[in-house]
């Protein structure tokens, strides 16, 4: 098993997810995934049966400011992760995201309905899951998930209560609806398409639908904070450089119908993760 981004949230979940494989898990620092030649040589040296690619640029509203860097990781990078699979034969596991949709839908997103990605990071992903289902047909899944939150590294859960020690109100959106997904459920169900060897598009996200405001709220209930601390907002009034899609829920039937086990719900999935953040600290 090779895993790339190993140092990211979902990437530190993913290895021992893995346990009882060989794993071998490599950072950014130990693989430029946007680097042909180098990603060339560590698959040639290593050799992996199965690949778990969760290198990736997600700073949203970075990729908008650098949008070169963005789609060199999130596309040409994918791409390279692809031809070193085809060249050892191993089967891919590729993580997308719900970004790659424009928010209009007013039902959960089946995976073929039509992409049409707002931000220079949702198109960047998008070209990453065209090219790596080009490389390897019928040896790569591509999995989309959403609003993903893991104990360590940075995400929203851990933004909302690191600021909460610092603040006495905060404002949160109310106008984006998702689904929010804990990594180690991602890194489970990443683990169960590999274990299987499945390829195909699928969507997995935890279960059930949240506005951010309502997701925040959500924490400081379990954190044991007082909720009426988080007040509402617009996307519009907040400002942020990249647009991002109004709903983007994610409709989890055909990863169920594969034979997968069904998301948790996002509410049991944070009640276990938020005692665990509170516990390792929230300081970076």
């Amino acid at each position: 098993m090779l895993v790339t981004g190993a140092a990211g949230q979902l990437g530190q979940e993913l290895i021992p997810a893995f346990s009882g494989h060989e794993v071998t898990g490599l950072t950014r620092q130990d693989l430029d995934v946007g680097d042909y030649g180098q990603v060339m040589e560590v698959f040639f040296e290593l050799k992996p049966e199965v690949v778990v690619n969760a290198a990736a640029y997600t700073d949203v509203d970075g990729c908008e400011a650098r949008a070169e860097e963005a789609f060199r990781v999130n596309a040409l990078g994918a791409q390279n992760v692809a031809l070193g699979c085809r060249e050892v034969g191993a089967f891919m596991v590729h993580v997308s995201t719900d970004y790659v949709f424009d928010g209009t839908s007013r039902r959960p997103y089946r995976e073929h309905d039509r992409p049409n990605p707002l931000s220079v990071y949702g198109a960047s992903k998008l070209a990453g899951e065209e090219m790596v289902r080009e490389v390897l047909p019928g040896q790569v899944a591509v999995v989309r998930t959403s609003w993903v939150y893991g104990v360590k590294g940075r995400n929203f859960v851990r933004t909302i209560l690191r600021l909460a020690g610092e603040r006495e109100e905060l404002e949160v959106v109310n106008d984006q609806v998702g689904s929010p997904t804990f990594a180690r459920d991602l890194a489970r169900a990443l683990r169960a398409v590999a274990a299987a060897r499945r390829p195909g598009l699928f969507h997995y996200a935890g279960s059930g639908s949240c506005s951010w405001f309502e997701f925040a709220r959500e924490v400081f209930r379990l954190a044991g904070l007082d909720p009426s601390r988080v007040r509402s907002t617009t996307t519009e009034a907040l400002g942020r450089p990249a647009p991002r899609p109004a709903y983007s829920v994610l409709d989890t039937t055909l990863w169920r119908l594969a034979g997968f086990p069904p998301p948790r719900s996002w509410r049991e999935a944070l009640a276990e993760a938020v005692p665990e953040i509170l516990g390792v600290g929230v300081g970076s």
